[in-house]
């Protein structure tokens, strides 16, 4: 299919099409799971009920009257854009975001898309020696961020779904109560909405790190963890107490000065993170906890938070 007719068909700008064709050039694509599994995988990719009925609604069957073919060309051509960088540890947007309204072969395309790698990703890990269970426990992010999506009544996808592509390709891993991303040479630290973010959890993950790494990926020496979160923005000394498990959090790092990309806004990711909606007045936001009302009370004022980024020596 013409790049150009693709694009005019989803409703998209051609450059992120003429993008997709040719990240992903001449890749293979991989195979979906078959239907009959699929409820089963989902399950084991922490997906839940609500969010894999959708998804096995819209299962893109050879006879499915829902996947037009510039969905179906979208679908094999992202999932080989992100088959191409196996093994690729940075951002990578597996295609452009598509309206959710159109229906759930629109809503889902990209988690098709995830599914199809997932025996690609667990391949990689064998090759590297991963232990299964860190395998699933990496790949399940799947289903807690589809949850995250539907409680943020579908505003936070365009991100998750660029953000998935680095589980997909091995470039991060669940160890414990953290997840940490491969790359350069320090180890990048995310936090997901996991249970409390303790010390001994903390450290516990940070020591499992620091005996994963040179087991399963012994020619990239890593000198450092490095965190970039607005969780180590000093302006929440103002609010929080002193044992609160951020403040103890952030005073494991030394603060470096961070360069926010082009397009991002700390005060929108706070709000994702810890309202998990971007459209919700702020007068409306719920302020049942210190840190909830910490954000408002700051944000009303007329400041800003900012995101920072933190190093502690491996």
């Amino acid at each position: 299919m013409d790049v150009d007719d693709i694009a005019a068909r989803l409703g998209v700008p051609a450059e992120e099409i003429a993008r997709v064709d040719r990240l992903a050039g001449d890749q293979p694509s991989a195979p979906l799971p078959a239907e009959s599994d699929a409820r089963a995988i989902l399950a084991r990719l922490a997906v839940l009920p609500d969010d894999a009925d959708e998804i096995i609604a819209g299962w893109p069957t050879a006879d499915s009257p829902l996947w037009t073919p510039e969905l179906r060309w979208l679908l094999d051509r992202s999932t080989a854009l992100v088959r191409a960088d196996l093994g690729g540890s940075g951002w990578l947007p597996p295609g452009p975001a598509l309206p959710h309204a159109r229906g759930p072969a629109w809503q889902h395309l990209y988690v098709y898309a995830y599914l199809a790698l997932v025996d690609v990703a667990r391949a990689y890990h064998r090759e590297h020696d991963i232990p299964d269970t860190v395998s699933w426990a990496t790949l399940a992010d799947l289903g807690r961020n589809l949850a995250v999506n539907r409680r943020m009544r579908r505003e936070g996808w365009p991100v998750m779904q660029a953000w998935l592509t680095l589980h997909a390709r091995g470039g991060l891993y669940e160890l414990g109560r953290l997840q940490h991303q491969r790359g350069g040479t320090a180890i990048s630290l995310h936090i997901p909405e996991s249970g409390p973010l303790t010390p001994d959890a903390v450290n516990a993950s940070l020591d499992e790190a620091r005996a994963f790494f040179p087991r399963h990926f012994p020619d990239e020496p890593y000198t450092d963890f490095t965190c970039g979160s607005w969780l180590l923005d000093p302006q929440l000394l103002e609010y929080l107490p002193e044992d609160s498990n951020i403040i103890r959090f952030q005073r494991m790092f030394t603060l470096e000065p961070y360069e926010e990309p082009e397009g991002q806004d700390a005060d929108v990711e706070v709000r994702r993170f810890v309202f998990r909606t971007l459209t919700t007045p702020l007068d409306q936001l719920p302020r049942d906890t210190v840190l909830q009302r910490a954000i408002i009370d700051h944000l009303r004022s007329g400041r800003h938070w900012q995101i920072r980024s933190g190093r502690l020596p491996i």
